[in-house]
């Protein structure tokens, strides 16, 4: 058996990876302490209890303008790349969201060497739910209203959930099926800014010639939360070649497969079989490094990094 390739492990910001995973690591201490190592522009705020961590380009003055009452880019139309940082109890959590920290850290450290700006990078807290819990307490829901109450409403969400493992971006479509069965506020202007998100995820795609994407619905993550908020934000995972291909057979055999997502029946369900073997490991105590490919990491950061061009 040929030997795990670790030394991605040795990379800055990876280095840190290990402490984050560890059990029972105050996750929140240790992604602080990281990002003051890498001596990011950074700040926490909390949200109806939720911590989250805000990062913004080196020239922004960030504490100055939130002295003044102000956040950077209110009435703009900002890049704000979103990973949530928490984990179920009794996972590693690599793959699910570890590893998507992490991409976003380097990232951020990317954007700052090019002198990119017109971005944010949100860690979210709480897009992990516990039975009965509903998607009202979700961290990203109220991190919604609260940017709206900041002027970033106009912002253009990519969240990056599970992208540890495949080389293959999935580009999830589970928004067009929540909104397919409510009735909520501006429902039409919604569906306009998904597109215009998902268009331009495609678009990045074909400029960066990535041969591997799949448009497919994913299980729930921080774009539902947003979604409820009223804010359209366009989810990105990665999966194995392998896995993809046959769950782009299983969705389209299975029109009801994405309500069985949405409604978190597909968890106690004869159908949770038909789920990519990447996705059924989240959340589990399997979902660790052993599984992760770093051999595509340059390939989703490149990807990032271009959605600002």
């Amino acid at each position: 058996m040929k030997p795990i390739d670790n030394s991605w492990l040795k990379q800055s910001p990876y280095d840190r990876f290990f402490y984050f995973i560890a059990p029972k690591v105050d996750r929140f201490k240790t992604l602080l302490q990281t990002v003051e190592k890498l001596g990011l522009n950074s700040t926490a705020i909390t949200i109806s209890g939720n911590r989250h961590f805000f990062i913004f380009p080196q020239a922004q003055k960030i504490q100055r303008t939130l002295a003044a009452g102000n956040f950077p880019f209110a009435g703009l139309s900002p890049y704000l790349f979103t990973a949530h940082y928490d984990r179920v109890e009794g996972s590693p959590g690599a793959n699910d969201n570890s590893i998507a920290v992490f991409h976003l850290l380097r990232a951020a450290m990317e954007l700052n060497q090019r002198n990119i700006d017109k971005w944010i990078i949100i860690f979210t807290d709480k897009e992990e739910l516990t039975l009965g819990e509903n998607f009202e307490i979700q961290g990203s829901y109220t991190l919604g209203q609260k940017l709206k109450t900041w002027g970033i409403d106009k912002a253009r969400i990519f969240n990056f959930d599970a992208c540890g493992t495949g080389d293959t971006f999935i580009f999830s479509t589970i928004t067009d099926s929540v909104l397919g069965n409510n009735e909520l506020p501006n429902i039409n202007k919604l569906r306009t800014e998904i597109g215009q998100l998902r268009n331009h995820a495609l678009d990045t795609a074909h400029h960066l010639r990535l041969e591997k994407f799949l448009l497919a619905p994913t299980p729930f993550s921080d774009d539902i939360g947003f979604l409820r908020a009223g804010f359209a934000a366009q989810t990105i995972t990665l999966l194995p070649s392998e896995e993809a291909s046959k769950y782009e057979e299983v969705i389209r055999k299975n029109p009801e497969f994405a309500r069985l997502l949405i409604t978190g029946k597909i968890k106690t369900l004869p159908e949770r079989r038909l789920l990519p073997t990447t996705w059924k490991n989240i959340n589990t105590p399997a979902d660790n490094h052993h599984r992760l490919t770093p051999q595509f990491y340059d390939q989703i950061v490149n990807f990032i990094i271009n959605l600002c061009r």
